[in-house]
């Protein structure tokens, strides 16, 4: 297990140097500052102060992942030496865990190793794409055009991120104003109607009974739905865990109307993006596939990849499957064919997710434009029909007054 430790020393100069270090053994920490010339005054190993780290502490998102490989890529076209840019890098990044590895990173590759075997280490935040990438750039000796091609992929993968998740949050949040405006007037505003109600008399309209019913079940049982909501919520991540349940759940949402056509056309970019990106770099196709498929976001595109892989492994083509599966648009699997026929697939691959980049910024556009006054209207109805609920009975009794 790595220990950290805290040293001190003295450079040939005569410069006074501190720091700290993470290594298996005291010796390789000796071993670490001796090649870089340090005459050793101190070391000790750092006291422990049972920091917690939240599992969301280690997260690096893709635009971090992002900025990091545009800036190495970079530095290394720039000519600075492999160690010295991951030196720089492991200074300015921000976020702790992030920071902590690349300098482990750099103290791996300083001990001897590959950048892909150092950055295979890190597979929360490194990816098998990426660490493929990479070592078919060192094994090619175009690690700078790996690196440029690896941070167009993620700011391209990122924005498309951030297209899909827009288009999710318009409606979800929509779905939470309207459930919370229902349940304020439920717990709060109805029982004063109902307390009016009460000391009118008389029998009130089915509307209204059936209002003050459910208002009254809210606030004498809220913690029975509050539990069946979290049940609920426990009970589907469990499902969605298993692999019939994923399956079936990403089928579901594929089929849903204007919803299910941006997440397809968004898998399709992903794929066509990865494995294009992967084939270009030198990856072998059927590791590509196999990187593709985990990456894919969807259970039933990533069986679809699978089954293209186990295919081309037999010696078929990879458009023939890819049509089989049902999952990809007719245009796809003709320009993938086209593709493998003049022997630039991974060009045509890239033009596909050009073209489905772009067709996912209209699918975004559509579903917004349904659902806004979609959502509106259900609103308008929810709670609009409790208010008038709520005023028949009034209706009622001026009615009789006027009679009266």
């Amino acid at each position: 297990m790595s220990t950290t430790y805290v040293w001190k020393g003295r450079s040939p100069n005569g410069e006074i140097l501190s720091g700290e270090y993470m290594a298996e053994t005291k010796d390789d920490l000796v071993g670490y500052l001796r090649k870089r010339k340090i005459i050793i005054t101190s070391v000790r190993q750092k006291s422990k102060d049972y920091k917690i780290e939240l599992p969301w502490s280690q997260r690096v998102s893709v635009k971090d992942l992002g900025v990091f490989t545009r800036q190495f890529a970079t530095m290394i076209n720039a000519g600075l030496p492999m160690v010295q840019c991951l030196d720089v890098l492991a200074s300015q990044t921000e976020k702790e865990f992030f920071r902590r590895s690349v300098a482990q990173v750099t103290s791996d590759v300083e001990g001897g190793s590959t950048l892909g075997e150092a950055l295979g280490k890190h597979p929360k935040i490194f990816s098998k794409l990426f660490v493929n990438m990479v070592e078919a750039g060192e094994a090619g000796g175009i690690l700078d055009v790996i690196l440029n091609r690896l941070a167009v992929y993620l700011e391209k993968a990122d924005a498309l991120h951030r297209k899909i998740k827009g288009a999710m949050t318009y409606p979800t949040v929509v779905c939470i104003v309207a459930l919370g405006a229902t349940i304020f007037m439920l717990m709060f505003i109805i029982p004063t109607f109902a307390r009016m109600f009460t000391d009118f008399g008389g029998k009130l309209p089915l509307p209204t009974q059936i209002v003050m019913g459910l208002s009254t079940l809210l606030r004498n049982f809220w913690y029975f739905l509050v539990g069946g909501i979290i049940g609920a919520v426990i009970l589907f991540k469990r499902f969605y865990a298993t692999d019939v349940g994923r399956l079936k759940v990403d089928g579901f949402l594929l089929k849903i109307p204007v919803l299910g056509m941006v997440l397809r056309k968004g898998a399709v970019a992903r794929f066509t993006r990865t494995l294009g990106t992967l084939i270009s770099s030198g990856v072998p196709i059927l590791n590509g596939l196999d990187i593709t498929a985990r990456t894919a976001g969807n259970r039933v595109i990533e069986n679809a990849v699978f089954a293209t892989r186990d295919s081309i492994s037999q010696g078929n083509t990879i458009s023939e499957p890819l049509k089989k599966s049902g999952v990809f648009p007719p245009m796809v699997t003709q320009m993938i064919s086209v593709g493998e026929q003049t022997g630039a697939l991974d060009e045509m691959l890239e033009k596909i997710a050009n073209f489905y980049d772009d067709e996912v910024d209209t699918a975004v556009d559509s579903l917004t434009a349904i659902i806004e006054p979609v959502m509106i209207v259900i609103m308008g109805v929810v709670v609009g029909g409790m208010l008038i609920a709520m005023y028949l009975p009034m209706f009622k009794l001026i009615s009789v007054v006027s009679g009266g």
